[in-house]
């Protein structure tokens, strides 16, 4: 780390900075407002209430027509295999799958898993900008699909694709519409109860919530079976003793999330840009995905005949947090599957770093940013150029 500055965070499509009003409306559920919302006396008739007005601010950044369409989970992943395992057990007649090949693993090890048992999945392709094949889409989906899955945004490049119009292309098909929406929620303004999508998942802590907590938006009339049996909580379609701090923290998150969306929306993408634009200028770079359609706090650099590792490492010594794709594989030293899809060229996978801004993130960050990059950049292709000539 830096001795002369804060360290600077741009991983944020890996996890967000819990909001100090967040936590503060959190603390007085685990030791003054502690009961089982369940419980009739008043310790439980308080945090019943707590619940209730939670529900109902998720409910209004999503846009649902209902607050019961909305029901708690422990995060994104648990709502992912919730929707796609429900809906192959209650469609009749219908037992397969469609997803696309850039999904999360939160979906792609699942639908993995579901072909390895004999689960058709049809996976659909996307372009060299990660752009959705949507003639592909349109011919996977028939009479056996029992629903398709696809992501609303990108984590690793921040491309969207049009999945309110996905939505009523699944519809008129006869099949659920699921959509995996961890990046967008907070980023991008949702009217779900105007479009066709049955079910959506998120998770608290890409919006400044807390981690652990999320919730699968579930469209009034679909049928559902819980992936989790047991009690009769969140009207028995979530079974166990409800996750209160976490939950109140989700509404919170939600509430502030739907105050500052559009104005920070600006403001973040106005950073993004200025950050890509300073890095660019160091050239043998290019962006990543497509950028007329995606996260306004997204941007995801190639650095030709580079190692990201190499860089990652160098910023991560100089105070400054990065990512070379998803956290949730950051472990694993093969290329990106995001990437792989897209058909990026091995010269330009292996040098990509995804830079992922905050409400959080300023000016004097993303100009510290370029700076050392532009530094890190030119000592590596330096000591490639020695290596080359030796």
């Amino acid at each position: 780390m830096s001795e002369n500055r804060a360290p600077i965070y741009l991983d944020n499509n890996a996890t967000t900075r819990t909001d100090r009003s967040v936590v503060q409306a959190m603390l007085p559920f685990f030791t003054e407002q502690f009961g089982n919302a369940s419980s009739t006396h008043a310790f439980g008739s308080e945090v019943a209430v707590a619940l209730r007005q939670a529900r109902r601010n998720l409910s209004g950044l999503l846009g649902s027509a209902y607050d019961r369409e909305i029901v708690f989970t422990s995060g994104g992943t648990e709502a992912n295999n919730a929707a796609i395992l429900s809906a192959l057990a209650t469609q009749e007649g219908r037992g397969e799958v469609v997803t696309t090949s850039v999904e999360h693993p939160a979906v792609l090890a699942l639908t993995e898993q579901l072909a390895a048992r004999g689960v058709k999945t049809r996976i659909v392709p996307v372009d060299a900008c990660g752009r959705l094949d949507i003639e592909a889409f349109r011919c996977a989906i028939g009479p056996r699909t029992a629903i398709a899955s696809v992501m609303w945004a990108n984590n690793e490049t921040g491309t969207m694709f049009p999945v309110e119009f996905l939505a009523g292309l699944t519809r008129e098909a006869g099949a659920l519409f699921h959509t995996d929406a961890v990046q967008a929620i907070g980023k991008v303004r949702l009217n779900l109860k105007d479009s066709a999508i049955d079910m959506l998942s998120l998770s608290a802590h890409k919006l400044h919530g807390p981690k652990g907590v999320g919730a699968l938006y579930l469209r009034k009339g679909t049928k559902f079976q819980p992936l989790i049996c047991g009690g009769s909580q969140e009207r028995g379609r979530r079974a166990g003793t409800e996750n209160i701090p976490g939950i109140v923290g989700l509404g919170k998150a939600a509430e502030l999330a739907a105050e500052r969306l559009e104005p920070e929306r600006v403001r973040i993408g106005a950073l993004r840009d200025r950050l890509e634009q300073g890095i660019l200028r160091n050239g043998e770079c290019a962006v990543l995905g497509d950028i007329s359609n995606r996260l306004a706090n997204t941007t995801n650099i190639a650095f030709d005949n580079l190692k990201g590792e190499g860089i990652a490492h160098r910023l991560n010594r100089a105070g400054i947090a990065v990512s070379l794709g998803s956290a949730c594989s950051a472990g694993s030293m093969q290329p990106s599957h995001v990437l792989r899809a897209m058909q990026v060229p091995a010269w330009r996978m292996h040098g990509a770093i995804r830079f992922s801004l905050s409400r959080e993130t300023t000016v004097a960050e993303v100009d510290e940013v370029v700076r050392t990059m532009s530094d890190i950049v030119a000592r590596m292709r330096a000591v490639s150029s020695v290596t080359v000539g030796e």
